[in-house]
């Protein structure tokens, strides 16, 4: 049997928009965030990333921490009653990633729950793979809700690149975006929260879902041609639960950051699936708007697309979700919106 659950609410704070509604209105306007920041590069330029205006200057663990509590408080306004009842499963950076905002996890935990007076009896969840941690915090959202160990689960992803530490290393990496190379992404920071309930009340359901490893992953070590089996894997998981083909999806949002390969990944792993004639698939990337924002980016996508099936906007019912990391995790979801919920 499929184990699925509805998408409640959502809450974000993004270098766009500092709530859902303003920031997925300037992603649907094709605005963006992206400015020059305090970091040179090479020719004496300023690296260009999309910092979240807040009102205040919080650096560090301070600043992720008041991000994540914002979106979190922004999703619990629809729905006050779980403040007290939900479970929290946070989303973070990769443990391993250089320059890691926030690296004791329970700490960053207990303050964001402190912050925004959260402190139900449920102990938080951390999933900490980055880009893809959203779609296992799906997979154990789903589970926590069939079992009854909680009524609501909040997932709130929060990330950011621009520190130092992590500038310097994707920079000698060559993976940032800068004049002299084009393969790279731009990077920026965020905090996105869904509150997830049972089947039967939301405006977004979860139908299916597939989680995958590309052992082709990234300028991995052994230099692997990318063949997509990884993201292919994913999608073929994530339809089977749904019990459609990939053509019959209306339309699709990937954590596309810039870099040829994911681009490539994606597109592989569509030719390999898509047997039937398709004329048009939508394709929407946040990244256009928000450039990479790691653990944030599936919470975010998932709001995106609510926003789209509750204005009316969306590109098409239903939709596919997908995120993958740098160690080649990879994951993909696919959400219905129900007839009832969507606008006319």
């Amino acid at each position: 049997m499929t184990l699925e659950l509805d998408v409640l609410s959502i809450g974000m704070v993004t270098a766009v928009g500092l709530d859902a509604p303003s920031a997925c209105a300037a992603m649907r306007a094709r605005l963006d965030g992206f400015q020059e920041m305090p970091f040179h590069i090479p020719g004496g330029e300023w690296l260009i990333g999309a910092p979240v205006p807040v009102p205040r200057w919080w650096v560090g663990e301070k600043r992720l921490a008041h991000l994540a509590a914002a979106a979190i408080c922004e999703a619990l306004e629809a729905v006050p009653g779980a403040r007290e009842q939900a479970a929290l499963i946070l989303c973070l950076a990769e443990a391993d990633r250089p320059g890691r905002v926030g690296q004791d996890a329970a700490r960053l935990a207990g303050l964001i729950a402190e912050i925004a007076e959260v402190r139900g009896g449920h102990r938080t969840r951390i999933v900490a793979h980055g880009r893809p941690s959203g779609h296992v915090a799906l997979d154990q959202a789903r589970r926590m809700l069939a079992e009854g160990a909680c009524p609501y689960v909040m997932i709130c992803g929060v990330d950011s690149y621009l520190s130092t530490v992590t500038v310097d290393h994707f920079m000698a990496e060559s993976r940032l975006l800068v004049p002299d190379s084009p393969n790279g992404f731009i990077p920026g920071e965020a905090a996105a929260a869904i509150l997830c309930g049972p089947p039967g009340s939301g405006a977004l359901r979860l139908v299916g879902l597939g989680l995958a490893r590309e052992p082709a992953y990234i300028y991995n070590e052994d230099d692997l041609p990318l063949r997509g089996d990884g993201m292919t894997s994913a999608y073929r998981a994530a339809l089977d639960e749904t019990g459609i083909k990939l053509a019959q999806v209306g339309y699709c949002i990937s954590d596309l950051i810039g870099e040829h390969y994911f681009f490539k990944q994606t597109a592989l792993a569509q030719i390999r699936l898509i047997r039937e004639r398709k004329e048009f698939q939508d394709q929407w990337s946040p990244a256009e708007s928000l450039g990479n924002v790691g653990a944030a980016v599936v919470p975010l996508m998932i709001g995106q697309a609510m926003m789209a099936a509750e204005k009316g906007y969306g590109a098409g019912n239903p939709v596919l979700i997908e995120a993958s990391g740098d160690t080649g995790a990879c994951g993909a979801a696919v959400f219905h919106a129900p007839a009832r919920r969507r606008a006319a």
